[in-house]
């Protein structure tokens, strides 16, 4: 179904948002993934008018709908058990200025979802070591720069603690400068051991207000 005058183009971007947003919730599929199989799904072609495309946030904010009317008391359990989890490993590597990202952050982690940190050490091996120092087996792979492709990617350690999958990418203490601003609609990026600590106290709090 393609757009005409008598459609409105923001319908159209909030439905394959939406379409999105389950596939993200219930399958546990990731965003670009997401967004390509929802416009095909919506629209019937594989290459859709980039205005019709619904932007990582808006996509976010319809996760957070789906997960709010679907997810009910098991998904607050599950986002709030990731959170203590995330804390957990985050107080153990402090040394390496640890910081939460993704959806355990944003509050929209399901049952697929795993928790990723961003450590800014002197080194990646300094990582390395202290986890295998630990009987901590982890697998090493490599992510994209959050900083984009002009940068090169960053080594990334996996791990399990306490059964939770925990993915850690290893960036250089130089990058911590500048990334700790707010994403361009205001929201938080990422946030240290005390951010996510205030953010858990202030949904305790709501929940109780409710």
């Amino acid at each position: 179904m393609m757009p005409t005058q008598n459609y409105d183009l923001q319908q159209l971007r909030a439905q394959i948002a939406a379409t999105a947003a389950r596939m993200i919730a219930q399958d546990g599929a990731d965003y670009p993934t997401a967004r390509k199989k929802a416009a095909r799904q919506v629209l019937g072609v594989d290459q859709p008018q980039p205005n019709l495309m619904p932007d990582n946030a808006e996509i976010e904010d319809e996760v957070r709908r789906y997960l709010t009317l679907f997810g009910g008391a098991a998904h607050a359990e599950r986002l709030q058990a990731l959170r203590e989890t995330a804390l957990q490993v985050m107080d153990a590597l402090a040394d390496f200025r640890p910081y939460l990202t993704g959806a355990v952050l944003n509050g929209t982690a399901g049952e697929h979802d795993d928790i990723h940190l961003q450590l800014f050490a002197d080194s990646a091996k300094e990582v390395e070591i202290f986890l295998l120092n630990r009987n901590v087996n982890i697998d090493i792979s490599e992510t994209p720069h959050f900083k984009g492709a002009r940068h090169d990617p960053v080594e990334t350690v996996s791990f399990l603690w306490h059964k939770e999958a925990v993915h850690a990418e290893l960036y250089d203490f130089h990058d911590l400068r500048g990334a700790l601003k707010p994403r361009g609609d205001g929201r938080l990026q990422r946030v240290d051991a005390a951010g996510l600590r205030a953010l858990m106290t202030t949904d305790q709090s709501l929940e109780q207000d409710e």
